[in-house]
């Protein structure tokens, strides 16, 4: 049984990726994920949103519209720039507190732990919290 985050989007990412046991398949996902994440502008390419504990370059960045999260970013490296978008897109639309509440265990149930570097899997989860945090400070300052 899958544990749920709260968030439909991230499950099925999770889902789909906890059910293929061909680590290349998962990789293959992760790859195509990254192909469908936007430009980021160059705005955002500083050190508020720079991803701390990554070997490659990586920017998230949240923005609340009208209470909920949208998400930009990028990353120089095609495997972790996958990784981003899926958690861009598995937390894209939910309310600072859900994404404030989602416990870091879904990272485990998707099976890529096991194909990634231990410094890959160090930086997803490192992405992961920064868009916690970031969600955290939108949550307290409600803009």
């Amino acid at each position: 049984m899958m544990a749920t985050t709260g968030s439909a989007e991230l499950d099925a990412i999770v889902t789909r990726l906890a059910g293929t046991s061909d680590p290349k398949r998962r990789y293959e996902y992760v790859l195509w994920l990254a192909k469908g994440l936007q430009p980021l502008p160059e705005e955002f390419r500083q050190e508020p949103f720079k991803v701390k504990g990554c070997v490659s370059q990586v920017y998230v960045v949240g923005q609340l519209h009208e209470g909920l999260l949208h998400w930009q970013g990028d990353s120089d490296a095609a495997i972790t720039k996958g990784l981003l978008a899926l958690l861009i897109k598995g937390l894209e639309g939910l309310s600072p507190e859900q994404v404030a509440a989602i416990d870091p265990g879904f990272i485990a149930q998707t099976g890529l732990q096991a194909s990634l570097t231990p410094s890959r899997a160090n930086g997803f989860i490192n992405i992961f919290k920064l868009m916690q945090a970031q969600a955290r400070a939108l949550a307290a300052s409600g803009s």
